[in-house]
């Protein structure tokens, strides 16, 4: 563990080691060689793939984080009065703006206590903690610079008498197959005390055009998002894809109710990733897969909550029911 702030206000906290860091090397050389080639999203993120992706968000087709956020602008005081929540976790927490809405809850309430963000991005948590205890003085930050699949054990112990809300948004959770998904639900689940729930953002099924055009925007925004994955690794592990000579492919798979995205090779090519000595070849063609995301319904939700020791309480939609945000406490 680096402690990198201690104040009253905040304490940032990493737990990301060399072995973290080399999480693109290793990605990549199990992904593709693979038979059939993959990446996993999280690559997308360094800061241009996270400028991209608010450019996304911006765009007419890509309804999910607008539909997230009108669900917690309207139900956020709701969410609090039912928990009694004082901290919020928020896994995977990005930018402050939906942690605002039930922190600012939580203060109307008189509740507010503390908030615990959970990401990679050093500069991420940092900003939010700084943005956040500005605007709410009596709020206290303990930022984790980690990845939730592996740090959830570095999440600080619960305060007491506290009630908390463990938030996982955006529909990330739908960006893992199925029983990996369960596992990690039941890796949230443990963390939580009797008082405690976990807040969970989901898109739902609903018209596969309406899917699959909030992944293959007009302007071509998710395209270039797609194809940073590869400008990632060339800049990272001394890599020479040529980003443009691979096209951007995303479908809705009917039976498994999810979005695949892929990059598609337009002619054959060799690519060589430097840093690891391998060399892979593109037939013409041939596609490589670098996102699932998941779509749900109610029965399927709660039947993964069940997997995982949980139980729903509260189900709350936008009002085109197109995502939900759900509330689960641990099975008593």
């Amino acid at each position: 563990m680096k402690s990198l702030l201690d104040t009253d206000a905040i304490v940032i906290e990493s737990w990301l080691a060399e072995i973290d860091e080399r999480s693109l090397a290793n990605d990549v050389l199990d992904g593709l060689t693979r038979p059939f080639k993959e990446l996993p999203p999280k690559h997308f993120y360094d800061s241009r793939g996270s400028e991209l992706f608010e450019r996304i968000c911006e765009q007419p087709e890509y309804y999910p984080t607008r539909a997230e956020r009108s669900i917690l602008e309207s139900r956020a005081t709701e969410i609090v009065s039912a928990t009694g929540a004082g901290e919020l976790v928020e896994l995977g927490s990005g930018a402050a703006d939906k942690a605002r809405i039930l922190l600012e809850a939580m203060a109307g309430a008189g509740t507010l206590n503390r908030y615990v963000p959970l990401d990679v991005s050093e500069v991420v948590v940092r900003d939010a903690a700084t943005q956040l205890v500005d605007e709410h003085p009596e709020l206290r930050v303990h930022g984790v610079i980690g990845d939730f699949e592996r740090h959830l054990d570095r999440v600080p112990p619960p305060i007491d008498g506290v009630p908390r809300i463990v938030a996982l948004l955006g529909g990330t959770v739908g960006n893992f197959p199925p029983g990996t998904r369960r596992r990690l639900l039941r890796s949230v689940g443990a963390m939580l005390g009797p008082d405690d729930r976990l807040l969970l953002g989901t898109d739902l099924v609903k018209d596969p055009k309406v899917i699959e055009a909030a992944y293959d925007d007009a302007v071509g925004v998710t395209a270039e998002f797609n194809r940073n994955v590869l400008h990632v690794v060339n800049r990272e592990l001394d890599a020479d894809f040529t980003p443009e000579l691979f096209d951007h492919v995303a479908f809705f798979d009917r039976r498994h109710e999810w979005i695949e995205m892929r990059l598609r090779s337009q002619r054959a090519c060799s690519v060589l990733i430097g840093d690891l000595g391998l060399r892979v070849d593109f037939a013409a063609g041939e596609e490589m897969r670098t996102e699932i995301s998941a779509k749900f319904t109610r029965k399927r939700i709660e039947a993964d909550y069940d997997a995982a020791g949980l139980v729903l309480d509260r189900w709350y939609t936008d009002e085109h029911e197109r995502y939900a945000l759900s509330l689960a406490g641990r099975v008593r």
